[in-house]
């Protein structure tokens, strides 16, 4: 979805947006657990693709520059090893500029140019000029939305991400981006050596992380409810990457509250959105290791994240009817998988709660002669 910016060219200073993730960037605003807020979004390439009729903008976008989002958000109270409950009260574009984009992208320039085609937004339907007789129900969601790193998650990242790269290093299309000066850029007044420090460190944000990310769930619409592991003081949330459905700024309308030592009453290892458990491409279960978009590995990961959440409450389904979806297969090098627990099969209540989880007794399973459970 676009904003008014996508009209002019692109701005040179817009206050509040940046585009790498690293923990030295301050927060642009602060707000109190259950103050609801807005935040606007610009399309995630800063305004570089316009409502015209060419595809030149999609061939020659400048990825370096990319993606832009609106914050950090501070919430006060939030600490290190807290959880960041984030409830998505509505997602909608701009009244003014009702039109968003999808694109294909050239091979050696983050994908494969096929074709683009701009799209008018009108609430419930998109329609477009290029594909004429054809539209779609949106189903508006931030495409990336996520807590701050810490330096040592920071640090974590670019070492695992730089050692696959070092494997792959003539890959087209790369299999990671490293830290790249070029195109970085935070709006706000910083010192120069805060500037450079996150020019020269600031993890790109293409793939979703630990922290959230770059995650393209689609179900992240009105209504939803995340829960976030918090890693710097005051969380600083940012969000951006709007899409109208699958695809495309606008504003958003967030209420946030914050559980105290909440990734360790919940075992979080990454976001946990109402009881949808996301996994990456990335063992952090076993030895760390960094793998090139497999979604197997992701899938792992997920699994073993609700498998985790389930030990709080002393309670281990070894078969259930979960639903798993493929979310992003494009974000490299993190391929994103979820997980998700019908909430209908308990009888009891499962979900989050500022005190965390009862655990509660559900008797003996069946052990092997030998003891083994």
């Amino acid at each position: 979805m676009a904003t008014r910016e996508n009209s002019v060219p692109h701005p040179t200073l817009i206050k509040g947006l940046h585009n790498r993730w690293h923990p030295d960037i301050p927060p642009f605003a602060t707000v109190k657990p259950g103050e609801v807020f807005k935040i606007e979004c610009v399309d995630w390439t800063g305004a570089q693709i316009g409502n015209n009729d060419t595809s030149d903008d999609v061939k020659n976008v400048d990825l370096t520059k990319v993606h832009n989002l609106s914050g950090p958000v501070a919430v006060e109270g939030a600490e290190p090893g807290d959880c960041l409950v984030v409830d998505i009260l509505d997602v909608t574009p701009f009244e003014q500029m009702p039109w968003g984009y999808t694109g294909i992208f050239e091979l050696n320039n983050g994908g494969g140019l096929f074709g683009e085609s701009r799209q008018y937004l009108r609430r419930i339907y998109a329609t477009s000029r290029h594909i004429p007789g054809v539209r779609f129900a949106g189903v508006s969601h931030p495409g990336l939305i996520g807590t701050a790193p810490s330096q040592e998650l920071l640090d974590t990242w670019n070492k695992r991400e730089r050692g696959l790269i070092a494997q792959h290093v003539n890959a087209v299309p790369p299999v990671a981006f490293a830290p790249e000066p070029v195109g970085s850029y935070v709006g706000q007044d910083l010192p120069a050596d805060i500037k450079e420090k996150v020019a020269q460190e600031g993890a790109r944000t293409i793939p979703g992380r630990e922290h959230g990310g770059n995650c393209d769930i689609k179900n992240l619409s009105r209504g939803s409810r995340c829960y976030f592991p918090v890693f710097v003081k005051g969380a600083n949330l940012s969000v951006g990457d709007l899409h109208f459905s699958q695809g495309d700024a606008g504003i958003i309308t967030f209420k946030t509250s914050i559980i105290k030592g909440g990734v360790e009453k919940f075992a979080l290892k990454q976001p946990i959105f109402l009881l949808v458990f996301e996994g990456i491409s990335v063992d952090y279960h076993g030895d760390g290791t960094q793998y090139n978009m497999d979604a197997t590995v992701a899938y792992k990961q997920a699994a073993l994240n609700a498998i985790a959440y389930l030990q709080k409450v002393n309670l281990l389904l070894s078969a259930a009817p979960v639903e798993s979806h493929v979310g992003a297969v494009v974000d490299s090098p993190n391929a994103c998988v979820t997980l998700a627990l019908p909430l209908g099969i308990f009888e009891h209540d499962i979900l989050p709660k500022p005190e965390g989880l009862t655990k509660l007794n559900f008797g003996q399973c069946a052990t092997r002669s030998d003891g083994v459970i």
